[in-house]
């Protein structure tokens, strides 16, 4: 027997197992939940600490606020009975999972490895018998 025909399944199955991480890569990715980077912690000075501080102040302020123009604009309009959208329409919330993109990709690669299976016994059978 020749060394290229052992090493030939070899050869296949590495090729198979590379199309299937190609194919399982992408599930790999459904499943990042936070696409955006973290902020990592930094040392700051006291002055920028007192900025800091200064400017969440602000901002609770300016949130009560708001919270304040809102409540006054949802007591005008409590005249109107129908729903505002959403939960309260009759929708049901919307669900993030990627639980097809997982299954698809897993289904693609154990069809290529059935394919890849396929194709090594019925070379083996036609070289026996050939």
């Amino acid at each position: 027997m020749s060394r290229r025909l052992t090493l030939r399944p070899l050869r296949i199955a590495a090729l198979t197992g590379v199309a299937a991480g190609a194919l399982l890569v992408p599930a790999t990715a459904a499943f990042a939940t936070d696409a955006t980077p973290s902020p990592r912690a930094t040392d700051s000075t006291p002055a920028d600490k007192e900025a800091l501080a200064k400017k969440k102040a602000e901002d609770a302020r300016t949130l009560k606020e708001d919270e304040a123009r809102k409540a006054a604009e949802a007591q005008k309009a409590r005249g109107k009975d129908y729903p505002r959208g959403g939960v309260a329409a009759g929708e049901a919330p919307a669900q993030d999972d990627n639980t097809g993109t997982l299954i698809g990709s897993a289904t693609g690669a154990l069809l290529l490895a059935g394919a890849g299976t396929y194709v090594l016994r019925r070379r083996t059978t036609a070289r026996r018998e050939g």
